[in-house]
C-alpha cells in the first residue's frame, strides 16, 4: 500500500500536507470514525480522497450539493482518478448502469446526494460493492441544530449497517459544539473522535460599515487594497448591478450565479481566478471548492442568515496568511430584510399544502404515484395558472424537503446534456446514409467518449466552434436527431427539478409536525438573531464574537477588527 504522502504527490503534485490533513488521513486509515472540522480552504476533501485511494475498494460520499459533487468529480477524472456523481438529472436506466459501475468496475468514488440513499436501488447496490469508506460531506446537515438540517442525512447511520466494519469521516467547514457532539451521535460513531483546526483567522480583519455610499465603499476599498476581491449580494440581479456598476467606475468586475450557462460560469471563475478580472460580484452559488490564496477582500452588500454562512464566505480572504479584510457594507434596511426573510422562510401549513398540491397538479402526478421520480419544474407555468409566487413556492418546497418529502435542486443553469441510444452499427449505417449530420455525429464522438454510455454533458457551443457552423444549426441538428430517437438531448435549463422522496399524497394526508415545525423556528430564529447581534454590535471584538460562537471560551480581541481598531485610536 502507498503512504499518504505517496498518493498526495502522485495525484496532487503536493508535497506535504495542511495542518491536520496527515493526522485525520491516519485516523481513517486506522478504521476510526472521524469527525473533522476545518474551516473553509482547509483542505477537506483530501482527508477522504487520500485513504480512499490507499486501500482497495470503493468509498462513498454524500453530499447535499450537486455542483459541488460534480466539480470534485470532474477534479478527480482530471487527475486519470475514476469517479462518478448520480443526481437527479439521470434516467432511472441510467442511474441503474452507473450503480452496476461501482460494483463490477475499478470506481473510487461514488458521489451520492443524502435523498438518493434513501433508495432501494442505493442501498441494494451499496450492499453489493466493496465499500472502503463512507464520506459525509456537509456533515452538518445531520444535526436539527445546525443551520441546514436535511432530514435524509439521518439515514446515513443505515446504510452504514451494509458494511459495519467501514469506518465514517465527517467533514464540515463550521459547526457548535452541540453540533459537534450532535453529528457523532447521528452518524453512530463508535467512539468521540475529533480533529478540529481553530477557527481563527489572525490575518482577517473584520469590519462592519454603515456607509449609505456602497458602490463608493466598494471602490475605494477596491482601489486601496487592491488585489483579487468577491462581493456577495443574495439576488442574481444584485451581482449584475455591482458589477455594471463598478466597471462604470474604472473597476475589472464581473458577476457569476446560478442561472449563468456553465461555459460562463467557468469562463468568468477562470478570468477571475487568473486575475483577469480583480472583482467577482456573486451569489452564494460562488465559492464552493475554489482556493485562491490571494484574496485580498471579501465584501457583504447583504446579510447571510448565519453566522456560519458569514464565516465561510468571509473565509474565503487571505487564504496566504498575508492581511485581509471582511467588511459587511449594511444599512438598516438590509437587517429589516432579513428579518422578513426569516418570517417568510416558516410559511403556514396551509400555503405548503396549496404549493404542494399546486405542484403535483401542474406535473399532472397522480396521488400515489412518482415515488423516486424527478420532474423539471416551471416555476412560470407555476405561477401563471396557480398564482403562486415563485419565491414562496421556492420557501414551501424547501420546507417540504425538510420534511422529509421531496428533494429539490437548485435553480440552476443546467448544462445540455445527450446521449446516444442506438449501437455501433447503427451509428456506422447513419453516418454513411446521412452526409448533412454525419459531421455533427462524427464530431460529438471525438468530443465526448462516454457518450454511448451514459448521459453527458455537452456544449453546443463547441460543438458549433469545432464544425465551424452556426449555433442553430448545431440545435437544429440535435433535434432532428433527438426526433429521430437517434440520441436523446436535452437542453440548458435554468428550472429547479424535484424529485419525490415518497409517492405524492392528497394534500390533506401532507403530515407536519407542529412540534417540528416550532422547533426548526426557534432554532432558525436563533441564528439569524446571532447574525444580527454581530452586525449591530459595536462594543466587542468581532473576530471574539465569532470565535466564542463557535465554542472557543478563551478567545482573546484580534487587535484588528473595527471595534480593535477603535480602541487604539
Amino acid at each position: 500500500m502507498s503512504s499518504s504522502i505517496d498518493i498526495l504527490r502522485k495525484y496532487w503534485g503536493f508535497e506535504q500536507f495542511r495542518p491536520l490533513q496527515e493526522d485525520i488521513i491516519d485516523s481513517v486509515n486506522a478504521g476510526k470514525d472521524t469527525l473533522a472540522l476545518l474551516p473553509t480552504g482547509g483542505g477537506k476533501s483530501i482527508c477522504f480522497q487520500v485513504p480512499a485511494l490507499m486501500n482497495p475498494g470503493i468509498c462513498i460520499v454524500v453530499s447535499p450539493l450537486i455542483a459541488l459533487m460534480k466539480d470534485q468529480v470532474q477534479h478527480l477524472k482530471a487527475r486519470n482518478i475514476k469517479a462518478l456523481c448520480i443526481t437527479s438529472e439521470y434516467s432511472r436506466q441510467e442511474i441503474d448502469a452507473m450503480f452496476d459501475r461501482c460494483i463490477y468496475e475499478d470506481i473510487k468514488f461514488l458521489y451520492l446526494s443524502p435523498e438518493r440513499l434513501l433508495t432501494e436501488m442505493a442501498r441494494t447496490r451499496i450492499a453489493q460493492m466493496k465499500v472502503n469508506l463512507f464520506a459525509v460531506d456537509e456533515a452538518h446537515c445531520i444535526s436539527e441544530w445546525g443551520y441546514d438540517f436535511r432530514p435524509p442525512y439521518l439515514q446515513i447511520a443505515e446504510v452504514r449497517e451494509l458494511h459495519p466494519k467501514v469506518p465514517v469521516i465527517a467533514l464540515t467547514a463550521s459547526a457548535t459544539p452541540t453540533v459537534v457532539k450532535d453529528i457523532q451521535e447521528k452518524l453512530n460513531f463508535k467512539k468521540e473522535n475529533v480533529f478540529a483546526k481553530s477557527f481563527q483567522r489572525e490575518n482577517l480583519a473584520y469590519f462592519v460599515d454603515w456607509d449609505d455610499d456602497k458602490f463608493g465603499k466598494v471602490e475605494r476599498i477596491a482601489r486601496k487594497l487592491g488585489g483579487s476581491g468577491i462581493v456577495y449580494m443574495r439576488s442574481r440581479k444584485g451581482t449584475e448591478r455591482i458589477a455594471r456598476e463598478l466597471k462604470g467606475r474604472g473597476i475589472s468586475a464581473s458577476f457569476y450565479h446560478a442561472g449563468l450557462s456553465s461555459e460562463d460560469r467557468n469562463k468568468r471563475q477562470e478570468d477571475w481566478m487568473k486575475n483577469r478580472c480583480q472583482i467577482i460580484a456573486a451569489t452564494n452559488a460562488f465559492g464552493m471548492g475554489i482556493d485562491k490564496p490571494d484574496v485580498r477582500f471579501v465584501i457583504h452588500m447583504d446579510l447571510p442568515d448565519t453566522l456560519e454562512n458569514y464565516y465561510q464566505e468571509c473565509g474565503r480572504a487571505g487564504r496566504d496568511g498575508k492581511k485581509a479584510f471582511a467588511v459587511s457594507l449594511l444599512s438598516k434596511s438590509d437587517l429589516d430584510r432579513l428579518r422578513e426573510r426569516l418570517e417568510a422562510s416558516f410559511p403556514s401549513q396551509q400555503e405548503i399544502r396549496q404549493v404542494y398540491n399546486a405542484v403535483g397538479n401542474l406535473l399532472q402526478l397522480a396521488v400515489g404515484s412518482g415515488r423516486e421520480e424527478t420532474f423539471q419544474l416551471d416555476l412560470q407555468k407555476l405561477e401563471q395558472q396557480y398564482n403562486i409566487d415563485p419565491r414562496k413556492a421556492m420557501t414551501c418546497l424547501r420546507f417540504l424537503e425538510k420534511e422529509g418529502y421531496i428533494s429539490v435542486t437548485e435553480r440552476e443553469m443546467h448544462a445540455s446534456a445527450a446521449r446516444i441510444l442506438v449501437d455501433n452499427e447503427a451509428v456506422y449505417q447513419f453516418r454513411v446514409s446521412n452526409e448533412r449530420l454525419a459531421p455533427l455525429i462524427e464530431t460529438m464522438l471525438r468530443s465526448y467518449s462516454r457518450l454511448f454510455e451514459e448521459r453527458t454533458e455537452i456544449s453546443e457551443g463547441l460543438l458549433a466552434k469545432r464544425l465551424k457552423w452556426s449555433y442553430d444549426r448545431v440545435t437544429k441538428g440535435l433535434d432532428f436527431l433527438a426526433q429521430s430517437e437517434f440520441i436523446s438531448y436535452e437542453k440548458a435549463n435554468d428550472q429547479p427539478r424535484l424529485t419525490y422522496i415518497c409517492e405524492r399524497l392528497d394534500g390533506k394526508n401532507l403530515r407536519i409536525s407542529k412540534e417540528h415545525y416550532n422547533r426548526r423556528k426557534r432554532i432558525v430564529t436563533e441564528k439569524v438573531e446571532s447574525m444580527l447581534h454581530y452586525a449591530e454590535s459595536d462594543h466587542k471584538c468581532r473576530s471574539r464574537m465569532i470565535l466564542e460562537y463557535f465554542g472557543d471560551t478563551d478567545a482573546q480581541n484580534c487587535g484588528i477588527c473595527d471595534y480593535c481598531v477603535a480602541r487604539k485610536g
